[in-house]
């Protein structure tokens, strides 16, 4: 069989690995082939990427070697039961649902078939390039498997490996990450306007800020204590704000939010 991509599913996150494949030259949008049932994510692929997007799953197993499965974890049993009858262990599949667990997968396809399977946990920003994605191998994946899907998800950020048990955390701290510092730079424009700022410049300063910080936690080489410590004169505007965090209990806040995450992520596995 040749060695194509396939995606079952084609959202945003389908959407940012094939740009990113694409981009490096790890695959041609010739060698990739999608699956969706919105009219619109397949118009998207075929128009703005040139990928050929079709509605039916099966076929995306049946003309590929590397499957990508991108489908929301509650619609994940449904559609590994759709293609059980003609995946084999001649395909890699390769997860990005969260919650749901390389074994899962394997016994749904049916254990005898000694399924290879990798799951992966990536993060939108794949779409700019600057992606973080946590990596598993299941029972039956092999070190060359582990090596494509690395190869796959480093063409669009960043790649760590570690142990399946630990993927629910990785999906906690970086698969949902984005969304806190959305939040939180959400609220600073929020307490800006309400302090007199216009919600133009409001959105400009902290954005910019926000930039500027992610830029110096990447290149500095300091940690985050150290960076934080470097802003923070004792008795000054940004003691007065951390103290104020502090007192209402957000370090705590924050710890358990990202541990409500990683516990919703072992309910979806189950």
């Amino acid at each position: 069989m040749q060695d194509r991509l396939g995606f079952i599913g084609a959202g945003n996150m389908a959407e940012a690995i094939a740009r990113g494949v694409i981009s490096a030259g790890v695959y041609r949008p010739s060698d990739i082939i999608a699956a969706d049932l919105s009219p619109q994510r397949r118009d998207l692929f075929a128009d703005e990427l040139k990928i050929r997007c079709i509605e039916d799953a099966v076929s995306i197993v049946t003309q590929t070697q590397t499957v990508l499965l991108c489908v929301k974890p509650q619609h994940m049993t449904s559609v590994l039961q759709s293609i059980r009858e003609v995946v084999s262990a001649d395909h890699l599949l390769i997860s990005i649902a969260a919650g749901i667990s390389t074994g899962f997968i394997e016994d749904t396809l049916g254990k005898e078939k000694r399924i290879r399977v990798v799951r992966v946990m990536p993060n939108t920003p794949m779409l700019l390039g600057k992606g973080m994605s946590g990596i598993a191998a299941g029972s039956n994946a092999l070190p060359d498997d582990l090596a494509k899907a690395r190869r796959l998800f480093e063409s669009a950020g960043s790649v760590v490996e570690v142990k399946e048990e630990l993927m629910n955390a990785v999906t906690a701290l970086s698969g949902s990450g984005p969304a806190y510092f959305y939040f939180l730079v959400e609220h600073m424009i929020r307490a800006g306007v309400q302090m007199g700022l216009s919600p133009d410049v409001a959105h400009k300063l902290a954005t910019e800020t926000a930039r500027g910080a992610a830029e110096a936690l990447c290149t500095t080489g300091d940690s985050p204590e150290e960076l934080r410590r470097k802003v923070t004169s004792p008795g000054g505007t940004t003691h007065a704000a951390i103290t104020h965090m502090e007192e209402r209990g957000m370090p705590q806040i924050i710890v358990d939010a990202l541990k409500a995450a990683e516990r919703r992520g072992r309910e979806l596995g189950r």
